[in-house]
């Protein structure tokens, strides 16, 4: 079969894979613990349920304008205006399938073949696959100090003449670590003085930790007209616990919003209306379960870390935001994969391979599930890896055997 060059170097997504597989194994009735899923376990808000089956109940669901109803616009720029100090027009304003989908249509707007987009590691792991579906190239940036903060100068230095656009996303996916105000501001003025496109992912920008409050990138560029660079990305997807209902948008100048919309209109059209409204209710709705999904983020990220500690040989560092901890586990297995997998056979626990995150020997984990799970999770874990652990578990009735060294 011949297969486009696209197709043949395109990679499955490795979160959502592992997804997939945990719920084939619950199905089969397996006690699995899933710490690779980035999704809370909280309910949507009533306010978005609602606003959903109220369009529903009317049976009307038609087709809509491929960057958004005029509805979600309105609740994104009041949510713009909020967070970011910037009043914006319809014009500025995109809605898309997800964030992903937001991302994904920002770099087809402004990527051309063999071009560049850089962005700090350990990355998300779509964004080295969404610059090859541009025919681009993805270039991480690596902390020189061996960190999880990235410093102006290390951005600096891999800036070259192909370069075409930066995507910042903190707090970072997978490492929860949130970047400083003064990296922030300096990534901001030095996109505009070398006239960079600035895709800014904020998709975690709410769910941050000891008393951090959202970083405002928009609060530090100059240019403030439609000559700006700067593209905005958010979501309902984490914030408000919706992921399956895949509702992102991108605020930008309007030349990239045109852009984008006319590439969306012929990719999907503009999300579902059912969605949009949900997304809309949710917006506009009572905000207390941000919070406290916030809350219990924090309380999560305190017991696993605490419980990873007593597991000799792992390092992290503790996570100022997101529901992910980013492990160095290299100290028992150099190889992430064969240590996830590991961890898959022998004790039914789904991590995520550091490798895909673009850093060997790390695993992630999410702390987004219940206490119950972090707890006999990380007991599982543990159990597998040290070699001081007694040679029987029992998960349920089943009892497990140390067959391994």
């Amino acid at each position: 079969m011949s297969l486009s060059y696209i197709a043949k170097n395109i990679q499955a997504s490795p979160t959502l894979a592992l997804n997939e597989k945990a719920q084939i194994l619950r199905e089969k009735g397996e006690p699995v613990i899933n710490f690779s899923v980035g999704e809370p376990k909280s309910r949507a808000p009533i306010d978005a349920i609602l606003a959903a089956v109220q369009n529903l109940n009317t049976g009307e669901v038609r087709y809509v304008p491929p960057d958004g109803i005029p509805a979600l616009k309105k609740a994104i720029i009041r949510y713009t205006e909020e967070f970011y100090n910037r009043k914006v027009a319809p014009e500025n304003v995109i809605a898309s399938s997800g964030a992903k989908q937001a991302i994904m249509v920002a770099l087809q707007a402004i990527l051309n073949p063999q071009e560049e987009v850089i962005y700090p590691a350990p990355y998300w792991v779509s964004y080295p696959e969404m610059a090859k579906l541009c025919g681009a190239i993805g270039v991480p940036v690596y902390p020189e100090d061996g960190s999880f903060y990235p410093r102006i100068q290390d951005i600096e230095q891999r800036v070259g003449s192909y370069t075409k656009a930066i995507i910042i996303n903190s707090p970072n996916n997978p490492s929860g670590a949130m970047y400083s105000e003064e990296f922030i501001a300096d990534i901001v003025d030095f996109c505009e003085r070398r006239d960079l496109y600035l895709i800014m992912d904020d998709i975690y920008h709410r769910l941050i930790f000891d008393g951090r409050k959202p970083i405002n990138c928009w609060e530090y560029a100059k240019k403030k007209d439609e000559n700006s660079k700067l593209i905005i990305i958010n979501g309902v997807s984490k914030q408000y616990a919706m992921t399956g209902f895949r509702i992102g948008w991108a605020v930008a100048n309007k030349k990239i919003i045109e852009a984008m919309t006319n590439i969306q209109g012929h990719q999907t059209g503009g999300p579902s209306v059912v969605l949009q409204l949900a997304a809309v209710g949710a917006l506009n709705g009572i905000q207390s379960s941000v919070e406290n999904l916030r809350v219990t983020l924090e309380n999560n990220r305190n017991v696993m870390c605490s419980l990873l500690k007593t597991i000799d040989g792992v390092k992290f560092s503790v996570p100022d935001g997101t529901f992910y901890l980013f492990a160095d586990f290299s100290a028992y297995e150099k190889s992430s994969h064969k240590l996830s997998q590991m961890l898959i056979d022998k004790v039914m626990v789904l991590t995520v391979p550091g490798v895909e995150f673009g850093m060997e020997g790390y695993i992630r984990l999410s702390f987004a599930g219940t206490m119950k799970e972090i707890q006999e999770g990380i007991e599982r874990i543990k159990w597998a890896i040290d070699p001081n652990a007694p040679n029987e578990l029992y998960i349920g009735d089943r009892k497990l055997v140390r067959d391994w060294a």
